[in-house]
């Protein structure tokens, strides 16, 4: 994905924040076997190049997508042995403050001001509800991975599929690469159990407003958290 260099300088960022910074992963996130910490906190090094605006209309311009600017982006770590999480498709609210961003710039999650998934926020503080519809996980630190390790990314046809006949695909942790899917009703996906290895990587979202969600998917399919 990026070249051997600068994928280091991913890496040892994240490493120092995970040495360095106490507090900075929280479990937090309910029904998720991992802890978090949340990129706005922590992107003033390498790691900050998710959540420029750059990346943001790559990714956007790759998929087709009109994004809006606003990103949610952390930092995840499971613990080996982590429970398999659940399929969901992300196809979920995601609430800003402040007007829209403008076009050379991005608006990212501030907690505790606002709450990211349902919008309850300090006095005061403007929020805009979006809709999540660009998924991407990279995966770093997580060396030399091989079939048993676990800590895939597992993709589903359907929520059918994903309760009887298992998953399309699943993606290794693979050092210097990444997961990348528009959010749409169809978009099942789950991590998968890791028994010996922890599996790090960077979780992040670029969103739509409400009404262009509507408007291609449909009220109904939107699945509020």
């Amino acid at each position: 994905m990026f070249t051997a260099g600068f994928y280091a300088e991913l890496e040892s960022d994240f490493r120092r924040i995970t040495r360095e910074v106490p507090g900075a992963f929280q479990r937090n996130m309910s029904g998720y076997d991992a802890s978090a910490a949340n990129l706005a906190d922590h992107h003033d090094g390498p790691l900050g190049v998710f959540v420029s605006r750059e990346w943001h209309d790559l990714l956007a311009g790759v998929l087709d997508v009109r994004a809006t600017g606003d990103v949610h982006a952390s930092l995840h770590h499971h613990e080996p042995g982590s429970a398999s999480g659940w399929p969901h498709n992300d196809l979920n609210p995601g609430w800003f403050a402040g007007p829209p961003p403008g076009p050379d710039q991005v608006r990212l999650t501030s907690l505790p001001h606002i709450d990211y998934g349902t919008g309850p926020r300090e006095q005061g503080v403007q929020a805009r509800e979006t809709i999540r519809a660009v998924s991407l996980l990279f995966y770093l630190g997580n060396g030399p991975w091989q079939p048993g390790d676990g800590g895939e990314t597992g993709l589903f046809a359907s929520n059918c599929d994903a309760a009887l006949t298992g998953p399309a695909a699943a993606v290794a942790p693979t050092d210097n690469s990444l997961v990348l899917f528009e959010c749409t009703p169809f978009s099942w996906h789950t991590f998968f159990s890791n028994p010996t290895k922890s599996r790090d990587c960077v979780v992040m979202w670029l969103h739509r407003t409400k009404d262009d969600a509507v408007t291609r998917w449909g009220a109904s399919n939107i699945a509020y958290w």
